[in-house]
């Protein structure tokens, strides 16, 4: 088993961390915009998104004080394209879950083979964001 290299696993959680916290106010934001005959059970969803974000933030943050790190205060950039349709609203949503399965990859090539309990916890949060893409992707496909 090789070394657990902490201060990148740190450094990583901690960007894992701000891009969770973004994406609390992401789906909150969402939640609010959606209108339509579809409304609550979109709103719902979007709903669970954002409190799943923040226990997603909360989880890393546990791990990363557990290796002596510190907690960013920040949250990662929000971008925003001002358009409410559903359509609009579910794309900015895939990419934002591409990018949190890009990143919890990037954590696990740093903790693989150096942490069981590491490797574990980030091979079932990336299991998470590849069901969110998948569900995000079929919520898409009435509109191609």
């Amino acid at each position: 088993m090789k070394e657990l290299d902490r201060e990148k696993t740190t450094t990583i959680l901690n960007e894992i961390m701000e891009f969770e916290l973004a994406g609390v106010v992401r789906y909150t934001h969402y939640s609010l915009m959606v209108t339509g005959p579809n409304r609550i059970p979109i709103v719902q969803f979007f709903q669970a998104q954002a409190n799943e974000s923040l226990t997603h933030a909360q989880q890393v943050g546990e791990i990363l004080t557990g290796l002596e790190g510190h907690p960013s205060l920040k949250i990662a950039p929000i971008e925003e394209s001002y358009e409410h349709n559903l359509h609009a609203i579910l794309s900015e949503s895939l990419n934002h879950e591409k990018k949190a399965l890009e990143l919890y990859k990037k954590l696990l090539s740093v903790v693989e083979d150096a942490s069981v309990y590491l490797e574990e916890f980030t091979r079932s949060m990336i299991g998470q964001e590849e069901l969110h893409n998948i569900e995000i992707r079929k919520m898409l496909r009435d509109f191609v």
